[in-house]
């Protein structure tokens, strides 16, 4: 920030930025992308799936924006240092992509315990890394990960998913710490129970997914959509004083003690 008036209209427009979503196939990757698109960003689409990118891109240059596609698999390491200085610069960094192993701690094997770590959390630390670097070099940036209420409230079938959503918050708040005397801002969002490709399995057991909406305080699901306003809350300015936090946007599922209602 310069010291200079604040013009409120254009608080969240980022015009003439350059954002990287990852994960931006499907889900709330694909909302942010279009979001950061709508609020002026040139946005590329990182999706390991480039199909399902380049449907998102086209849905973004439909309605006016300037989206292009990016095959990236984020378990390559080269990829995403090569990814990091082709698409160089940019200015806002986020990452969706995520995976789920829902068993009980005795029953994983050490081979989806690898699996589920590599993604969630080892490659969230490469993507830090290689696009941290030039963000810290120029002096500016927005780096944006998604956690998860997981990474505080837990259930039986949830430890290596929560454990990672736990870890990445930690990442992303000594990135915040390491980052931000060079002008970089890192933060995590932790979503509720979200309407995805990643919880198809609970939206099939119709009582599974009614109790998980009557969990938190609004009693119901979130769409995708509804996570792209915080992902253009901290890429803009409006959040420009925001480093290191965790913005919670589930519903009230984490201010909620429990889904039993006592008698009045």
């Amino acid at each position: 920030m310069t010291g200079e008036p604040m013009d409120y209209s254009k608080l969240f427009r980022l015009d003439g930025r350059h954002a990287v979503v990852i994960g931006a196939g499907s889900g709330i990757g694909r909302a942010s992308a279009l979001a950061l698109s709508a609020h002026g960003a040139r946005v590329t689409c990182a999706d390991r799936d480039l199909a399902a990118a380049q449907e998102t891109a086209a849905h973004g240059a439909a309605a006016g924006g300037g989206m292009t596609a990016y095959a990236l698999d984020v378990l390559d390491d080269a990829a995403v240092e090569r990814a990091a200085g082709e698409l160089d610069p940019v200015d806002v960094l986020v990452f969706t992509a995520a995976t789920n192993v829902r068993k009980r701690i005795l029953d994983y094997t050490a081979d989806e315990f690898d699996r589920v770590v590599s993604l969630n959390l080892r490659a969230s630390f490469q993507l830090v890394r290689a696009f941290g670097r030039g963000m810290a070099e120029r002096g500016r940036g927005s780096i944006i990960g998604f956690s998860s209420i997981r990474g505080t409230t837990v259930e039986p079938g949830q430890s290596v998913y929560a454990a990672t959503k736990a870890g990445l918050v930690q990442l992303l708040r000594t990135a915040a710490a390491e980052l931000g005397p060079s002008g970089v801002r890192a933060n995590a969002i932790a979503p509720g129970v979200v309407e995805t490709p990643l919880t198809a399995q609970i939206k099939s057991n119709q009582a599974w997914y009614d109790a998980y909406a009557q969990k938190g305080a609004l009693g119901r699901w979130a769409q995708p959509e509804e996570l792209a306003g915080a992902v253009v809350y901290l890429a803009s300015d409006a959040a420009s004083f925001v480093t290191g936090s965790v913005l919670a946007v589930d519903g009230g599922w984490t201010a909620v003690d429990g889904r039993f209602e006592p008698p009045n």
